[in-house]
Formats: C-alpha cells, sequence, structure tokens
C-alpha cells in the first residue's frame, strides 16, 4: 500500500497535511531483503493508477524485481493513513483504504504461481489471508506444498483482529501456520489469536508442525525453535548441516533465493533424504535484544522477519540469525516510516559478532544504522 505519514502529531482530523511513503508486510520484507544483498521478487497486485507506478518505482529501487506484480485496470491501489503516535497506545490512529483494492482481488488465478514458487523462500503473511477468499486460497494453495519440496515457506501470523470479520481468523490462522516451514509469531498475539498462555513453549506445544518457529518477545526478544530435521544449518551444536526431505539444491555458485525470487549470495540447501516427521523441540534458543529508543513500532515485526530470513539465507548460525532480526527490527524501530533499510552487511556482521556482554549492554538509537553511529553504540555501557 501507499501510506500516508503525518507531518505533525495530532487526530487524524487535526493533521493538515502528510507524507507519502509505502508500507505493506510483504513489501516491507522484500525491500528490507534487497537492500541486504539478497536478490527478492515481489508478486503482488497494484492499481493502474499513480501510486500503483509509485510503489513500483519505490519497490524497484530497493533492488526488488517487480516485473511479476500485475496491474488491475479495474481496481485501485489500496492506501492508508496513520497518526504519528505508537501503534500501542489508544491515541494511534489507523484508517485503511483497501477494500475492494487491487491487492485484495489476489488469488490462484490472478497470480503467477510458477513465479511465486521460483525461489528458495517464499515468505507469507496472514494479513494476505484476511483481504478476502480468493487472498487466502491463494495462502492455502501456497501452503499446501511446503514440507514437500522448495521453495521453503516463511509465514509471519501478523494477526490483525479488526481485519477479520467473522470469527474464525485464528484458526485460519493456526491452519496456515501448521503448513509452513518457518514460522514468526509474537508471544502477544498467540495470546490474543489462540489463548496461548505460559512463555514460548506452549506456542510451540501448539505449534509443533514448523520446522522453525520463532516466537518473538518484543523488547526482551525472541526465542527459536529448530526441528532435527529442519534444513539449515542453523545450530551450531549439531556436527553436521542439518538434512532435510527438499529437491537438490543449487551448487555454491549459484547462490540462495528469497522470497519468491532470483539467485542471491548466502549458503546452499544440504542433500535431500527421507526423514520421519519430528517431535516438537521444547526447549529454545532465547536471544535477548539490545535496547532501543523507539521512534516507531510500525514494521518491526517485518524487519525481524527479513534480518532472521537473511540469515537462514546466509548459512549463519541461530544466535546470529536471531541478532540479524533483532538488527534489523532495530532500524524499523528507530524510524518513523513502516519500512527502514537495514544497516551494512560489515556493520551487522560486527554487531552480532559481540560477546554476550557487550551485546547486553548495546544501545541503538535513531541514525544508528549508518557505520559510524553503530560503532559508537557498540563502545556505549
Amino acid at each position: 500500500m501507499v501510506t500516508f505519514l503525518p507531518t505533525r502529531p495530532g487526530r487524524l482530523a487535526d493533521v493538515p497535511s502528510f507524507d507519502r511513503a509505502i508500507g505493506g508486510a510483504e513489501s516491507n520484507l522484500a525491500c528490507a531483503l534487497a537492500a541486504a544483498g539478497h536478490a527478492v521478487r515481489w508478486v503482488s497486485r497494484v492499481g493502474a493508477d499513480g501510486f500503483g507506478d509509485h510503489l513500483l518505482e519505490t519497490v524497484g529501487a530497493y533492488g526488488v524485481d517487480v516485473s511479476y506484480v500485475g496491474r488491475d485496470p479495474g481496481r485501485p491501489t489500496g492506501v492508508y493513513f496513520r497518526t504519528a503516535g505508537d501503534r500501542a497506545t489508544d491515541a494511534h490512529e489507523v484508517a485503511y483504504y483497501r477494500a475492494g483494492s487491487a491487492a485484495s482481488a489476489m488469488s490462484a488465478a490472478t497470480v503467477d504461481l510458477a513465479a511465486v514458487r521460483a525461489g528458495r523462500i517464499l515468505h507469507l503473511s496472514g494479513i494476505t489471508a484476511a483481504l478476502s477468499e480468493g487472498c487466502l486460497g491463494l495462502l492455502r494453495e501456497l501452503t499446501a506444498s511446503a514440507g514437500g519440496g522448495p521453495p521453503v515457506v516463511s509465514f509471519d501470523v501478523n494477526y490483525r483482529a479488526g481485519l477479520w470479520t467473522g470469527s474464525d481468523g485464528a484458526e485460519v490462522l493456526l491452519e496456515l501456520a501448521r503448513r509452513a516451514d518457518i514460522v514468526f509469531v509474537g508471544e502477544d498475539e498467540a495470546e490474543l489469536a489462540w489463548g496461548v498462555t505460559g512463555g514460548p513453549s506452549a506456542v510451540r506445544e501448539l505449534l509443533p508442525e514448523p520446522e522453525v518457529l520463532v516466537v518473538k518477545q518484543g523488547a526482551a526478544g525472541a526465542t527459536a525453535f529448530v526441528s532435527a530435521a529442519a534444513r539449515w544449518g542453523l545450530v551450531a551444536q549439531f556436527p553436521a548441516p542439518l538434512k532435510g526431505r527438499y529437491g537438490r539444491p543449487p551448487s555454491p555458485a549459484a547462490g540462495s533465493r528469497a522470497a519468491g525470487g532470483t539467485p542471491s549470495g548466502g549458503g546452499t540447501l544440504p542433500a535431500p533424504v527421507s526423514v520421519p516427521t519430528p517431535r516438537p523441540q521444547l526447549t529454545g534458543t532465547f536471544e535477548p535484544a539490545p535496547a532501543v529508543d523507539v521512534v516507531a513500532t510500525v514494521g518491526a515485526g517485518d524487519g525481524f522477519a527479513a534480518g532472521f530470513l537473511s540469515g537462514v539465507l546466509r548459512g549463519l548460525p541461530l544466535r546470529q540469525t536471531l541478532r540479524l532480526g533483532h538488527l534489523f527490527a532495530a532500524a524499523a524501530l528507530t524510524t518513523p516510516a513502516d519500512l527502514a533499510p537495514p544497516p551494512d552487511r560489515d556493520t551487522t556482521d560486527r554487531l552480532t559478532a559481540l560477546d554476550a556482554g557487550a551485546w547486553e549492554r548495546l544501545r541503538l538509537g535513531p541514525g544508528w544504522t549508518e557505520a559510524d553511529a553503530a560503532e559508537e553504540e557498540e563502545r556505549t555501557p
């Protein structure tokens, strides 16, 4: 969607002008991954209007392949307006105008499924599932093959109660999550959607199927559960790269693919083997988040997912992968817009390699994504 950010604090009724930007869970993630050096394809639909032009030009400028984004002459590009306050407060207002939008008309019949499935990782969001029956049918089609071959299906639950007209939204999202390979869910949204309390292990008991489950715990950090059959060499204590049941990996020269995209630099998949359905691993790996001077929370979840998937594509150890998610989230948290480019790879590599004490002392504020600022933050006691 095209987003309109207020030029000053206050109620929507009182704000006289807005700055135009872009937003949307999948496009936010695609842009962040492309900015981090991965090759990414964004598959969606926008209107044949000026806002659609703006979206394609802006997302494409990040290096994202937008050649498979459809243009709908009969439906507009979705837009939304929001106030400047934190979305978590009662004073925050968001006005969505996407009913009947081009994106809401996506379905298995209007999207090039081959283009979507061409990558190493296919990332989906629960927000899209809520837009229309066609969108939900598309996500069910795309998750039906999860666990059976490339691409790896990544799913961010993104539960937004206000988007679901019926009472079955939570059940639908649970169904889709159980069919995905990598799942991101907040501890708070798991309680809101499914009534799960008792911490990350309780969420894992509800979701034993995903090979990788990441439970986000707000400012505290995140816990990742990796099954014994996972396809990525994420867990350093295993003596060899983890083996899965999936198709032949590309050669190292071919690189990796992200979010339905084209090859990019990173690790390679291990050779496929047949494995039984794993039991859920109820002891996860927790990694604290650095302290962050928050400007706005919008887009932080998309940033975390982008950072984590970047670590997966690069074949990083699990703790570094979690830290990369935290750093990408911090980039979004310290800017007012929905989308924030991540810091450069040298900066993230230096920060993810900090010892535990230095990582816990790390504090990130506005402007930290510039290399000099990040180095200074690293020295902050």
